[in-house]
């Protein structure tokens, strides 16, 4: 049987202070959960935002093959409008430029928010070593 090992004096002092949690540490571990949530969020809005992309470039691909003079039917909000071939060709290449700008805002952002998860977990690991643990 393993007889535990009583710590000195100067061994739990040693220790209380490596696990002590100071003020700006807390708030740096807050931020970090905080910017970990929103950046979670963040992809699911991106994998939304592309997967609408690829639905428009889809309905794209098929009205090359629908003809020049034939209404088609256009989703606006909830309801649909029959539109002439080139307005909805038009409307839907606007809808596909404003994807590519939302698309691109939110991948600056998420750059940007997984930069700062990056230097908070370098500082949260470089004072708390193995005692903490950020790993998603």
């Amino acid at each position: 049987m393993v007889q535990p090992r009583m710590l000195s004096k100067a061994d739990e002092a040693t220790a209380g202070d490596e696990n002590e949690v100071r003020r700006e540490d807390q708030e740096k571990i807050n931020r970090f959960s905080r910017l970990h949530q929103r950046e979670t969020l963040l992809e699911e809005q991106l994998k939304g935002k592309q997967k609408d992309k690829e639905d428009l470039e889809e309905v794209s691909m098929e009205l090359e093959l629908a003809d020049e003079d034939e209404l088609v039917p256009y989703k606006i909000g909830d309801s649909f409008f029959q539109l002439p071939l080139p307005d909805a060709q038009s409307m839907l290449s606007a809808s596909t430029e404003q994807i590519d700008t939302d698309v691109s805002k939110l991948e600056d952002t998420l750059g940007e928010l997984r930069e700062e998860l990056q230097q908070l977990k370098v500082a949260l690991y470089a004072r708390f070593g193995r005692s903490i643990n950020l790993e998603t």
